[in-house]
């Protein structure tokens, strides 16, 4: 009888440990969920810099994006010196790096690590994957972030080689200033069955 009670004692302790495990592995899916569906884009800054050990968490963010064949063909560039940020602020407004961004990144794109031939437009994808890491890290930090486009365009580009003296292998995909939020944009609802096709169009 001893033994029985011990037995169930046991079984009661490991479904209890395994039940709570369960939990846990519920409440983190639900806070990577709740991080996907309320991320916003920020525009305007506080005057407080993101700290080393952000910036370090951020890039390993980036650089955990899945990338076509593995090649990893990115290159991201910190930009949090104040000369530099006032140029592209001022050259680029649409970055919003003016409105009191402490600093940026430039993701871009490395074409000496791209596939061959038609692939290597798979770093446009690769890059875009590695900033949307950067952006819900962001979020997940308390930290806002704003995905601001180059590419395409040859002038935006042009503007930003000049600026960071940029080697001609590299392709700024989009620059993204991070910082504290000195403003709250409400989350907007993007569920939309309309664009939902199942199994053919």
């Amino acid at each position: 009888m001893k033994k029985f009670i011990l037995c169930a004692i046991a079984a009661t302790c490991l479904l209890s440990c395994q039940c709570g495990q369960g939990k846990k592995e519920q409440s983190a899916s639900q806070t990577v969920i709740e991080n996907i569906k309320t991320r916003v884009s920020v525009r305007q800054f506080t005057d407080q810099k993101p700290s080393d050990e952000q910036i370090q968490t951020l890039l390993e963010c980036a650089m955990a994006a899945p990338s076509a064949v593995n090649k990893q063909p990115w290159l991201f560039c910190v930009v949090d010196d104040a000369e530099l940020l006032r140029q592209i602020g001022e050259q680029l407004p649409n970055t919003r790096v003016q409105n009191n961004a402490q600093v940026c990144f430039v993701m871009c794109g490395d074409l000496r690590k791209t596939l061959e031939g038609e692939g290597q437009e798979f770093w446009i994808h690769d890059v875009s994957a590695a900033t949307e890491n950067l952006l819900l890290a962001a979020h997940s930090m308390g930290l806002g972030a704003v995905w601001c486009a180059m590419q395409p365009s040859e002038e935006r580009i042009g503007k930003l080689r000049n600026i960071l003296s940029m080697p001609s292998y590299l392709v700024p995909l989009c620059v993204v200033p991070v910082g504290y939020p000195a403003e709250q944009p409400a989350v907007k609802d993007k569920w939309n069955t309309e664009n939902i096709h199942y199994n053919a169009f």
